[in-house]
């Protein structure tokens, strides 16, 4: 069997260690030079920076058993218990104990939450827990939070900012039950699941590349530079413009191509228009260059009432010393102001935890304006299998429990690849 990856992001690539691990021929084609898709590293002033600053959680098992299989585990991530600062607001921390104990635990001692906070949260846990993590109809997280009487204050420190950085949504439109999918595999889950995982690499040496190198040293290819323009139907299998057959095909490139690239598949003219109708979120990465000696107090932090969300000391991350990513996931008001007024806005947000820091030495900002699908109440979100024999797509919208996120594609480009593995076998029997 000879597959062909169009795509070489997460699903992408995931998809292809996977057909190479059951013998599968496969050829990874990307029109970019650079690996990792929506997740990739950039090069910003001679530093190996990212196009957004992501963070992994140890509920990322698929993510976290291919980077063991192709070898990219080993010192790559740096593993914290679950901690959340917001320095002088509102801190959680959770302890190295069995679970549910870790969260209770880590609720009951959170500094800056009232009692009765702290206890809402556990018994909004614990009714959740009772019913599955699912909801008879889905509906905005906002509401379902509204429902079990969380408190302003939970809601602004841990509720909303866990909503945003995973559904990349605004809670007030966020999904309830795909919130609830990401709860239940993380802090309801074991000890270990709810662990932060922050990232010591760019997101293209975290996996893409250790994957490229694993799937080349299994007879496979990586073309890069290679764009597709589109997939035929050829001779019982599929062609790429490239005088090749293929007997399987996985299309793993951003939603939003997808429609140009299946144009040539008539039977699917009505998939690629419902892709294309999809709502989209950006996300805003800002990087500030301080001198060297600057760094936060943990290497993640909170930002309270600011237009950033989430601050990052590269210096404690990768040793890139003095230099802070700041997070802004989906839109808002940040969206009204230039890159030069919204790093000096984000330069007043890190000055109020330390009032005499310096101006930065340098800025640099990077927008993702369609980083992830709107994820939304009961959104349509297309199967992995297309109809077509042999033909499946991969990608973070893909249906799945998961919002658009790594374990988010990772999965989609495993499922799409034991697919293809189980039809050409059914083929074969």
């Amino acid at each position: 069997m000879r597959a062909a990856v169009v795509g070489a992001g997460y699903a992408g690539l995931a998809a292809a260690v996977e057909l190479a691990a059951a013998g599968v021929r496969v050829d990874v084609f990307e029109a970019s030079r650079t690996l990792g898709g929506r997740a990739r590293g950039v090069e910003i002033d001679g530093m190996a920076l990212d196009n957004g600053q992501h963070i992994l959680v140890g509920a990322y098992r698929e993510t976290l058993r291919l980077m063991r299989q192709v070898g990219a585990a080993g010192g790559l991530l740096q593993r914290h218990p679950l901690r959340l600062d917001y320095p002088g607001e509102f801190g959680l921390a959770a302890p190295r104990l069995p679970a549910p104990l870790h969260l209770a635990w880590a609720l009951l001692g959170a500094r800056g939450l009232a009692a009765a906070d702290k206890l809402a949260a556990l018994r909004f846990m614990r009714a959740m827990k009772a019913g599955g993590f699912e909801l008879r109809q889905d509906i905005p997280a906002a509401e379902l939070l509204d429902a079990h009487a969380q408190g302003e204050r939970i809601r602004r420190y841990l509720w909303e900012p866990l909503c945003l950085a995973a559904l990349n949504t605004p809670i007030t439109r966020a999904s309830g039950q795909v919130f609830l999918n990401v709860l239940r595999d993380s802090l309801a889950a074991d000890r270990a699941a709810s662990d932060l995982l922050l990232p010591a690499t760019d997101l293209s040496r975290l996996f893409p590349e250790p994957a490229a190198a694993c799937l080349e040293a299994h007879g496979g290819r990586i073309r890069r530079g290679r764009r597709i323009e589109t997939v035929r139907r050829h001779d019982g299998g599929y062609s790429l413009g490239e005088g090749e057959r293929y007997d399987a095909a996985i299309v793993a490139v951003a939603p939003y191509h997808l429609a140009p690239l299946i144009a040539g598949l008539p039977e699917l003219a009505a998939l690629g228009r419902r892709v294309a109708a999809f709502e989209w979120e950006p996300i805003v990465t800002a990087y500030l260059a301080y001198p060297a000696e600057v760094h936060l107090p943990f290497a993640m932090v909170g930002v309270a009432d600011g237009c950033a969300q989430w601050l990052f000391d590269r210096g404690a991350l990768c040793g890139q010393s003095g230099v802070v990513a700041a997070v802004i996931s989906a839109r808002g008001r940040h969206q009204e102001l230039d890159h030069e007024a919204l790093a000096q806005r984000i330069h007043g947000e890190v000055r109020r935890m330390m009032p005499s820091l310096p101006p930065p030495q340098r800025a640099r900002v990077i927008t993702e304006k369609r980083a992830t699908f709107a994820c939304t109440p009961g959104m349509w979100r297309p199967a992995a299998a297309t109809g077509l024999p042999g033909l499946y797509l991969a990608g973070d919208y893909v249906a799945g429990d998961y919002p658009a996120t790594i374990e988010g594609a990772v999965r989609s480009g495993v499922r799409a690849a034991r697919l293809a593995i189980d039809e050409a076998a059914a083929r074969q029997a």
